[in-house]
């Protein structure tokens, strides 16, 4: 079977390739300490599954409109409002199966061949796959540990061409938990009013952030950035909602005319039950929000301090999500675990480590950061302090 270019040369997503690995040692019987996917360990909150039966109930297991359910758009208009002091319309709003099929939405709609899309890295494993196959070129701008892997004022302009249509950012970010400053931000929004360009800012881990700055969203800045910026967020982190698949993009009009149009063509709509789901969770108590965030918090303190006791690594403050991001390298070309095994890069680290620790991470390589690893700490105390336990005896640390 001939398949097509474009998913030729697609990779298969690193997140759910590592867990893929973790989870066929679990099923020979191997007890693993995974560290590799993205979701809260929490249950849903009783409130909004009450909602989700309340809506099977009343008979919502239908159709709906192809970018949401009037009442769904309407709450995500009135939680900006609440919490960001932003005024959107409904017509300005669509409800997509994920943030990433929001973000497939945008780069699609917005972009094809011939247009540039700066992607700072280290990014989201699926940045760089969702603009190639939009057609468009992703142009991938490195940023420093030294600089927290925050993307400068001055990278960006540098990185702009004729070409360039869009900026994808992402804070708080995966898989880095790096934070914008306000300043940081404003720096960033001058440059792209300057060059006319798009900012697509995902912000699904807005609510996962442990600094003494407060959450800025990219369209409260500078007055009138909101024209050239648009939002991505969910339920799925700040409510522990993954499975439930609800994103949404916040933009201007005519494009989100566009994106709606789009999905139209391939998903019809979005869950129905889950629609009703994601109203509870906007709409309904919010202290569910800050009962995860504060023991995220009590597991990143836990895990920082684990993973700079050992020799030779030391990384920045995760300022939100739930990651920590860090450089193995070195440890290449250094004989490793039981089986004393000698690797030269990240790929190969997290094999071993799986193969001999039994301990899952994802490979920088997949986030376009070459000798970094992720570990999310979106899991039990007791997990994280056994996988450290043999990530550091992994290292004869």
């Amino acid at each position: 079977m001939i398949l097509s270019p474009a998913v030729r040369s697609l990779k298969p997503s690193a997140t759910i390739a590592a867990a893929a690995k973790a989870k066929a040692l679990k099923n020979q019987g191997v007890k693993v300490y995974d560290f590799t996917l993205g979701e809260p360990d929490f249950n849903t909150p009783e409130h909004v599954q009450e909602a989700a039966r309340a809506a099977m109930a009343a008979g919502h297991t239908h159709y709906t409109a192809s970018g949401g359910i009037p009442e769904l758009k309407q709450a995500i208009c009135n939680a900006y409002e609440r919490d960001h002091k932003l005024k959107y319309e409904p017509s300005q709003v669509v409800v997509s199966n994920g943030a990433k099929h929001s973000i497939h939405n945008v780069v699609t709609t917005l972009c094809g061949p011939g247009d540039e899309v700066i992607v700072p890295a280290p990014y989201w494993v699926s940045y760089e796959a969702l603009v190639e196959l939009a057609g468009a070129t992703p142009v991938v701008v490195k940023t420093t540990e030294a600089s927290g892997f925050r993307l400068s004022a001055e990278d960006f302009e540098k990185a702009i061409t004729p070409r360039t249509k869009l900026l994808l950012l992402n804070s708080p970010c995966n898989p880095t938990g790096a934070t914008y400053s306000v300043a940081a931000l404003e720096a960033l929004a001058k440059v792209a009013v300057k060059h006319d360009l798009f900012v697509c800012s995902d912000e699904i881990y807005e609510k996962l952030l442990y600094t003494d700055e407060p959450f800025r969203s990219f369209a409260t800045l500078l007055g009138g950035i909101a024209d050239r910026t648009i939002i991505i967020s969910g339920v799925s982190k700040a409510y522990a909602m993954t499975g439930w698949r609800i994103g949404w993009t916040l933009a201007p009009k005519e494009l989100t005319a566009g994106m709606d149009n789009l999905q139209s063509q391939e998903t019809s709509n979005p869950c129905s039950i889950s629609q009703y789901a994601a109203i509870a969770a906007l709409s309904g108590p919010q202290d569910c929000v800050e009962t995860m965030r504060q023991e995220f918090a009590r597991r990143r303190t836990y895990t920082l301090g684990r993973i700079r006791a050992l020799p030779g690594i030391d990384l920045p403050d995760p300022g939100g999500a739930f990651y920590v991001f860090f450089n193995v390298s070195p440890y290449f070309g250094k004989p490793l675990g039981t089986k004393g095994t000698v690797v030269s890069n990240a790929t190969d680290f997290c094999t071993a480590l799986l193969e001999d620790a039994h301990v899952a991470l994802v490979t920088g390589d997949a986030f376009g950061a070459p000798g970094f690893v992720r570990l999310s700490f979106a899991t039990g105390m007791s997990v994280l302090e056994a996988g450290c336990d043999r990530l550091a005896s992994f290292l004869h640390a």
